[in-house]
């Protein structure tokens, strides 16, 4: 028997006693609103929040904000508004991005933050690289906890996912706040009826 198989066959024999697992620790986030508790932290910790109760309103919103500038987005209601042509090129062609738009599968109340995976981004690179970031999701789509985000996605299939919150930022240089210092200098999240 070779010495591998000689530890091996040790700490085989010699496992602890199985313990039952410790209660899952939820912690409490009293939101009587989780959608107005999301609004409140996403605009504290620096984004934009914006009721709407369809499309038209965020493309209207975008024309008015946005005009002349270089717009993609993921979302077929909005292609009027975006660049046609634009998905599965090379990560780098997207750093003159002014503005990309996309979905977000849910919010998470506590910190504002948005699960998104691959398939609403379409290029991973899109919303860390693009100047101003505007995320679609639906009111009904926001879960108080991040214990709730990881229930709902600890089932789900993807490759890759982030989840999302406010602007890029950093107060690492000199304790001072800079916004954009390594993605998006600012984020707007449409929250749909």
């Amino acid at each position: 028997m070779t010495s591998r198989a000689q530890i091996l066959e040790k700490v085989l024999n010699n496992q602890p006693d199985a313990q039952p697992l410790p209660a899952d620790s939820f912690t409490a986030f009293p939101a009587a609103d989780p959608v107005q508790a999301f609004a409140t932290v996403l605009t504290t910790i620096g984004g934009t929040f914006i009721e709407v109760s369809d499309y038209q309103a965020v493309q209207k919103y975008i024309l008015e904000h946005f005009t002349g500038q270089r717009i993609v987005s993921t979302l077929p209601e909005l292609a009027e508004v975006s660049e046609q042509g634009w998905e599965d090129q090379d990560p780098h062609s997207y750093a003159n991005v002014d503005l990309a738009v996309i979905s977000a599968h849910f919010g998470v109340a506590e910190n504002a933050a948005l699960w998104i995976t691959e398939d609403l981004m379409h290029q991973r690179a899109v919303p860390f690289i693009c100047q101003q970031l505007a995320v679609v999701v639906s009111k009904k789509e926001i879960v108080q906890t991040m214990h709730d985000a990881y229930l709902k996605i600890g089932i789900a299939e993807y490759g890759f996912g982030s989840f999302i919150a406010g602007p890029s930022k950093t107060a690492d240089i000199e304790q001072s706040l800079v916004l954009g210092a390594h993605g998006p200098k600012g984020m707007t999240v449409f929250v749909m009826d």
